[in-house]
C-alpha cells in the first residue's frame, strides 16, 4: 500500500528513472499529500503507473461532521474488511486529528465502545500515516499541527507499526514530536520502550482510577501492570524525555469522582508533576452508568487544583456523531459521505 513502502522500494520501483523522481514522488507522498495522478511534474505515463502500483490503503465508507463542520469523523474501510475510524477537530488556533492503531481493540475498558468491540486487527505503519495525510488534505487551507494516537486500539499494543509511524510522520511529514501524543492504558514494557526512542513524543495515561481495586474493574490491564508499577515506568518516561506526562481521567457518576478519587489521584499525580485532562464520560452502549454532571466535573477539578494538581476539563466534541472519546465503534453512520476529493 502507498504509505508502507520504504524510499529504498520507492528507488527501487523507479529504476531507469532520473535519479531526482524519488525525491519528487516522495515529497508529493508526504509534503504534499497527492495521489500520484495528482504529480504534474511527472510524466502521465510515469503518474499512470505509480498510480496502479501506489495505491491507497483506506477507503472513506462515510464522514459525519459536528460543531459547525469544525469536527468531522470519518469512517474507513481497510484490507480485509477491517474498519476504523479518525476524528478531524478544528479550533481556533490548532488542527489536531485522533488518530487510530488498531482496528478495535482489546484493552477492555469496560466504558469504551472501542473496547467492548475488541481487537479485529493491527493496522500496519502506512494504515496510520495516511490517516495522517488524509486529515491534512481534509483541513486545507488550514495546516494540520497535532496528532495524537487517542482513537481506537491501543498504540502500546501495536508497538512496531506506531513508532515507524511516527518516525514516518516526523522526518517525512514533518510533524514535530512535541506535537504527537501517544496514549495508553498503561502499557509497561511499551512505556519503558518509549522512553529510550529519539523522539521525545508526549505520552498520556488513561488512568481513569487511582487505587487497584477500582482500576482492575475499570482498566483490567491493570491486573497486569498495577499502579506501582505503573506510575515507576511513568517517572522512567518523564526523566528520559523530560516531556510532561498527563493523565487522562474520565469522570463517572458516583464511580471514581468522589473527594476521595481526587486525594488519590493527586498522591500520584503531583510527584510526577502530571498534568490531569479530566473528561466527562461520553454514553456508549455497552455500559449504562452516566457521567458525571458538570458541576460535579468543575468541583472534582477545583479540588485537584488545592492538592496541588494542574487539571483541565476536556472539551468533548462531536458526541452527538459518537466520535468523542471513548465513543469510536467503526459502524456505520448516518450521514452520507461526500467522496468529491
Amino acid at each position: 500500500m502507498r504509505y508502507d513502502v520504504a524510499r529504498s522500494d520507492l528507488e527501487r520501483l523507479l529504476d531507469g528513472e532520473p535519479r531526482y523522481r524519488a525525491d519528487q514522488v516522495w515529497r508529493g507522498l508526504h509534503q504534499r499529500g497527492l495521489d500520484p495522478e495528482e504529480m504534474t511534474d511527472l510524466p502521465k505515463a510515469l503518474r499512470a503507473r505509480l498510480g496502479e502500483v501506489l495505491r491507497p490503503a483506506l477507503a472513506l465508507v462515510a464522514e459525519s461532521e459536528s460543531d459547525a463542520g469544525d469536527t468531522v469523523k470519518s469512517l474507513w474501510s481497510l484490507a480485509g474488511g477491517r474498519r476504523i475510524e479518525t476524528v478531524l477537530m478544528q479550533y481556533h488556533d490548532r488542527v489536531t486529528v485522533c488518530i487510530s492503531s488498531q482496528a478495535g481493540c482489546g484493552m477492555g475498558c469496560v466504558f469504551c465502545a472501542t473496547g467492548q468491540a475488541g481487537l479485529s486487527g493491527q493496522l500496519t505503519m502506512g494504515e496510520i500515516v495516511e490517516q495522517v495525510i488524509r486529515a491534512r488534505r481534509r483541513a486545507e487551507p488550514r495546516r494540520l499541527g497535532n496528532v495524537v494516537f487517542m482513537g481506537m486500539g491501543e498504540p502500546l499494543a501495536n508497538y512496531a507499526a506506531v513508532w515507524a509511524a511516527i518516525e514516518r510522520l516526523h522526518d517525512d511529514v514533518g510533524i514535530s514530536a512535541r506535537r504527537i501524543t501517544v496514549s495508553t492504558v498503561g502499557l509497561v514494557p511499551g512505556i519503558r520502550r518509549l522512553a529510550g526512542e529519539r523522539l521525545p513524543v508526549n505520552l498520556a495515561v488513561s488512568l481513569h482510577a487511582a487505587n487497584d481495586t477500582l482500576r482492575d474493574r475499570l482498566v483490567p490491564v491493570n491486573r497486569r501492570y498495577p499502579l506501582a508499577v505503573l506510575a515507576a515506568a511513568c517517572r522512567e518516561y518523564t526523566e528520559a524525555t523530560g516531556r510532561r506526562l498527563s493523565f487522562e481521567w474520565a469522570m463517572i457518576a458516583g464511580v471514581n469522582d468522589q473527594p476521595s478519587d481526587a486525594t488519590e489521584l493527586a498522591a500520584i499525580a503531583r510527584p510526577l508533576h502530571a498534568h490531569v485532562n479530566l473528561i466527562p464520560l461520553n454514553p456508549t452502549p455497552g455500559y449504562a452508568t452516566r457521567g458525571t454532571p458538570a458541576a460535579g466535573v468543575q468541583a472534582f477539578r477545583d479540588r485537584l487544583e488545592k492538592l496541588g494538581v494542574n487539571a483541565t476539563v476536556r472539551d468533548n466534541r462531536g458526541t452527538d456523531i459518537d466520535a468523542a472519546c471513548g465513543q469510536l465503534a467503526a459502524s456505520a453512520i448516518a450521514a452520507p459521505a461526500n467522496l468529491t476529493p
